[in-house]
């Protein structure tokens, strides 16, 4: 009952997706209130992340006298996988859960039944510019994390740990390639929709009360925040399958 609804949900936002675009002036806002702002705590997050990798995996590194690979670790995590579930996962906690609280307050106050007495289609309104902005700028958001969360692994390595510099970006140049930082930005697309579509249908169908509007917020996250998990799964294996075969002897950093 839950999947087909919301696949109804998307279908109709689709068609308006590929038919008319919302006003410049609500997309612009949206894409204000998701990437502009969202950028501090993406920011800030994968700073964090960068250095507690390099926490973590330093001394095991050490133990086997490979510390100066520690760069290509660091560096593999956040392009493949850290850095695009860490912006998605900021995503769904700042922006989807306030997507799901603005749009069920909407319904609760009859809002959106008011947009549709007056012939628009709120879908078309409400949810196709929170859609484009998600699944738009999700990829500039992964890549400040990603970027953000290498300058902490860097500075922890090589100022605070006192790791040699040259050895370090040049294990990670070596072992990062082109395939591992796009899998990452394409990863993140299906973050960004899942997000988004999610949000709204949480916000649309919101209970009645102030009640409603507060589990209407969590369950967004909830849901948003389990599907990016299980998608990151499907997505892995088979971009692992594309790369092993493009690349049958893959890399190894031992």
């Amino acid at each position: 009952m839950l999947v087909g609804d919301m696949g109804i949900f998307t279908w109709r936002m689709m068609v308006w997706l590929f038919t008319r675009l919302p006003p410049r002036g609500t997309l612009l806002t949206n894409f204000y209130q998701v990437g502009v702002l969202s950028l501090p705590v993406v920011s800030l997050t994968g700073t964090f992340i960068g250095m507690v990798l390099a926490v973590q995996s330093y001394y095991q590194f050490q133990s086997i006298g490979l510390e100066n690979q520690l760069g290509a670790v660091i560096n593999m995590s956040l392009v493949r996988e850290l850095g695009p579930v860490l912006a998605a996962t900021m995503l769904a906690g700042r922006v989807g859960s306030a997507m799901a609280a603005v749009l069920g307050t909407m319904r609760v106050t009859e809002q959106i039944d008011a947009l549709t007495t007056m012939g628009a289609d709120p879908i078309h309104y409400l949810v196709v510019p929170r859609f484009l902005a998600c699944i738009l700028l999700i990829p500039a958001l992964t890549v400040m994390a990603d970027f953000m969360g290498i300058v902490g692994g860097y500075f922890y390595s090589v100022i605070v740990l006192g790791i040699d510099h040259a050895p370090y970006l040049n294990h990670s140049r070596e072992f990062v390639s082109g395939f591992d930082f796009c899998s990452g930005i394409f990863k993140s697309f299906f973050f960004g929709g899942t997000i988004a579509v999610v949000s709204c249908y949480r916000g649309f169908n919101c209970q009645p009360g102030a009640d409603g509007v507060g589990r209407a917020a969590t369950a967004s996250f909830v849901h948003s925040f389990v599907l990016i998990l299980a998608i990151d799964l499907f997505l892995n294996i088979v971009l692992d399958s594309l790369y092993f075969a493009f690349y049958p002897e893959g890399a190894s950093i031992l």
